[in-house]
């Protein structure tokens, strides 16, 4: 920290005095005072890049490139992902990874290119190293879509670790996306983005950066094809990005540039190659499967600042019920804990939490319990003491435990990177679910200090376990909350087996999606934060975390009530819908306000068997709930700048309204037809229209021939058809809902097509390995009929 970082500790508001402000100072000196001896100093340094090639030893898959200065491993799985490393990298260990390194592709051999270069063949992509080590990712029809310029290293004399440096080209009319969730995209544009997690201790809003979830994984879309490269190294590091210009100087085509500079770690990359769906599917087998959250975590979540006690929790509980909006899940804070810390539960305030977790069990809600990972720093609290018998808390180079300041005040913090650490701590969720609750929310876990904020609060120099390799807080922040998140996964799995584990992390890093979502924290609350929130939520999505979002409803500054809608009408919309009482209840503004509110909520519910399908269907294959407009056409340039708009699933197109004022809004439209699923209107893309946007609802269009599984007037699932073009099929996918268990539901394929004087008829195929149409098992709403037929 600074003495900027000092003195903003001193003047930052919030909920705590300064006397807490204080003590955050102090221990900020002492993680300086305690770094300054613990770290080694950084002394003289010498560059070194790879030199020329020297010998070859092929293998499964590609094999190593030896030069004068390093070695080159490379690797083409099975899954069509490569994976090259310097200096003898490879791709274990890593928390990237959900299990072993997939498998070489036999058919993948490494042979002599010209000028003294290898390559290697697969089906997918070409990759080709130079004699001095540039690497060259090319389609299978020779175009190159990214070059790794031979790395840089600066290392000490005495031959310690060291900084490196890639810098990487990439196609002209290539666009960056992802780097975990950036306010300031999704397309990201020329600039300097930090890779460290951090809380920048006010809502965010565009270009607050570093973000509280950062990676170094970037999505480039190219008229050639899609890419995503991976850097796999957790240290401390920033990406230069320079967006390439077509035609530049004399004719010529100026790339695209990314230059990655990291303060250590491995140097080791992966890459995957072909259309989006395709490189997420390869994503999410090499970093796992996206947790399949529970249904009732598909619904409306509410949370406040303080719900006043138990029976706070109920007023705003029968409120939402007078009032007919729909609520699934509420957020319990910091106010539900004794001294607002720990676990203990604040008798006072919720003495009988299990009755009132009970009673809302009944009425088809459950709690939701917030979490830190900050112990107090006090002999006679239960954690402290059997954390302290146990020997979990991280300590620095000298076998001091590391005392950091939290919510608690003076706190210590478990290494999660230890395996038997993670087991402990989550065996102290039977505490949590004894209470009545169905699942966790993470907080402060990137970890940063409660009011120094931008700082992390455990020095750099503290030691951690990583597995059994031993190192320091530099290599293990940025996979604090994942290791987080990952003890209280496995916890309550083990402890409530027949049961899907409901945890939502705010920090995280590659693979935080096996274990659950992430809730994108506050977003500042003016206008400028609606388009934060949908830049979070895509970029996630685009790094293989599809179930995440935003808190709907902002936590300061002023909210008009015309703000207040449009930012509920766009949460409804997201994967993780959670609202949170910053400026009011919806019944506390005025009835026309409630009246919209409520019709947003409803909606949200009628259509959570959609959002149950999309969940099945990012498990199995990767591809996030809330898509950009290029999805399906990464070639349509016109689609590649649009940020304003998405697609939810393969059905809808929801052009949320972003600035103050407007009643109508221009939406770039994809190929195909589509209708206002409000008036039901068609619009032909591809192309731009101009859609109305009342102030009682956003722009949402669905395409021609969808079929949308959503909740009927009964409650049970129906299938809403929107009748596909003349001459034209079309389709959709539905998964039912089947609890919240682990069972593994049937995926349903529906086909809708004209049938002569029948009109639409929609079929259901048989099972795989089956031909033939059956009769739909759900019933059938048909919708666009009148508008389908008008030329």
């Amino acid at each position: 920290m600074n003495g900027r970082g000092l003195v903003r500790s001193m003047t930052v508001g919030g909920p705590v005095g300064a006397a807490q402000r204080w003590r955050t100072v102090r221990a900020a000196w002492r993680r300086r005072r305690t770094d300054a001896t613990g770290l080694p100093a950084r002394g003289a340094e010498r560059a070194r890049v790879p030199g020329a090639v020297r010998d070859v030893q092929p293998g499964p898959g590609g094999g190593t490139i030896r030069f004068g200065r390093s070695e080159l491993r490379l690797h083409v799985a099975a899954n069509g992902s490569v994976f090259w490393g310097w200096d003898g990298a490879e791709p274990e260990p890593s928390y990237a990874l959900a299990g072993r390194c997939p498998e070489a592709d036999p058919r993948a051999v490494l042979e002599p290119d010209m000028d003294g270069g290898w390559r290697v063949v697969a089906e997918r992509v070409t990759v080709v190293v130079s004699r001095h080590g540039a690497i060259e990712v090319r389609t299978p029809g020779g175009v190159t879509l990214r070059r790794d310029l031979p790395p840089r290293w600066w290392e000490t004399r005495d031959g310690g670790g060291g900084r490196w440096m890639q810098r990487s080209e990439v196609a002209a009319d290539g666009r960056f996306f992802g780097l975990g969730g950036r306010t300031g995209g999704p397309r990201l544009r020329g600039g300097t983005y930090r890779l460290w997690n951090t809380d920048p201790g006010r809502p965010v809003g565009p270009g607050d950066d570093p973000p509280h979830l950062t990676m170094p994984a970037q999505m480039v879309v190219a008229d050639a094809a899609t890419h995503l490269a991976f850097y796999d190294t957790t240290w401390d590091g920033s990406v230069r990005l320079r967006e390439g210009e077509e035609g530049a100087g004399s004719g010529h085509d100026r790339p695209g540039v990314s230059e990655l500079r990291m303060e250590g770690g491995p140097l080791r990359c992966w890459v995957m190659v072909g259309t989006p769906s395709r490189v997420l599917f390869a994503w999410a087998s090499l970093t796992g499967a996206p947790a399949l959250p529970p249904s009732w975590a598909l619904g409306h979540q509410h949370a406040r600042e303080d719900f006043g006690g138990d029976q706070g929790v109920r007023r705003v509980v029968a409120a939402h019920h007078e009032h007919g909006l729909p609520l699934d899940a509420v957020h319990l804070g910091v106010e539900h804990l004794a001294e607002r810390r720990g676990f203990t539960v604040d008798r006072e305030r919720f003495g009988k939490l299990p009755v009132l977790a009970d009673e809302l069990r009944r009425d088809g809600i459950r709690l939701v319990s917030v979490q830190a990972p900050s112990v107090p720093a006090a002999p006679g609290d239960p954690v402290h003491d059997a954390g302290t018998a146990g020997d979990v808390f991280v300590r620095d180079g000298t076998g001091r435990l590391v005392e950091g300041e939290g919510r608690a005040g003076a706190s210590v913090y478990p290494d999660f990177t230890h395996a038997r650490v993670r087991a402990w701590w989550g065996a102290l969720h039977a505490e949590r679910l004894e209470q009545g609750f169905s699942g966790v929310r993470h907080d402060l876990d990137e970890p940063t200090a409660f009011t120094a904020f931008g700082e992390s609060t455990l020095p750099r120099s503290a030691r951690h376990a990583l597995e059994g390799r031993g190192g320091d807080h530099r290599e293990a922040h940025n996979v604090y909350g994942l290791c987080m998140a990952q003890a209280a996964y496995e916890g309550l799995r083990e402890l409530l087996p027949e049961e899907r584990p409901f945890v939502l992390a705010r920090s995280g890093w590659a693979g935080v999606q096996r274990y659950g979502g992430v809730g994108a924290g506050e977003v500042a609350a003016g206008w400028p934060g609606l388009r934060a929130s949908l830049s979070l939520v895509l970029g996630l999505g685009l790094c293989g975390v599809p179930y995440a979002g935003p808190d709907a409803g902002g936590a300061e500054g002023a909210v008009s009530p015309e703000l207040y809608l449009r930012r509920l009408q766009l949460g409804a919309y997201l994967p993780l819908f959670r609202t949170r009482a910053g400026h009011g209840e919806p019944w506390e503004f005025a009835p026309e306000v409630l009246a919209h509110a409520r019709a947003t909520l409803v909606e949200r519910r009628r259509l959570l068997p959609y959002f149950v399908t999309l969940a099945h269907l990012a498990r199995r294959t990767g591809a996030p709930y809330v898509r950009p407009l290029w999805w399906a056409a990464p070639e349509d340039r016109a689609l590649r700048d649009c940020e304003d708009a998405f697609l939810l699933g393969d059905c809808l197109l929801v052009a949320p309204v972003l600035d103050p004022g407007a009643d109508r809004r221009a939406v770039q439209l994809p190929r195909g037809l589509w209708y206002d699923t409000a008036t039901e209107r068609t619009y032909q893309g591809p192309g731009q229209v101009l859609v109305d946007a009342p102030p009682g609802r956003i722009p949402v269009l669905a395409r021609a021939g969808a079929v949308l599984p959503v909740r009927g007037a009964d409650g049970g699932l129906e299938l809403e058809v929107w009748a596909p073009a003349r001459g034209r099929t079309g389709g959709g996918l539905v998964v039912r809902d089947a609890g919240d268990g682990w069972e593994e539901p049937e995926v349903e394929r529906y086909v809708s097509r004209w049938k002569g004087r029948l009109g639409v008829v929609v079929e259901r195929e048989g099972p795989e390995g089956e031909d033939g149409l059956y009769e739909p098992s759900h019933p059938v709403r048909v919708r666009g009929l009148g508008a389908a037929v008008q030329p």
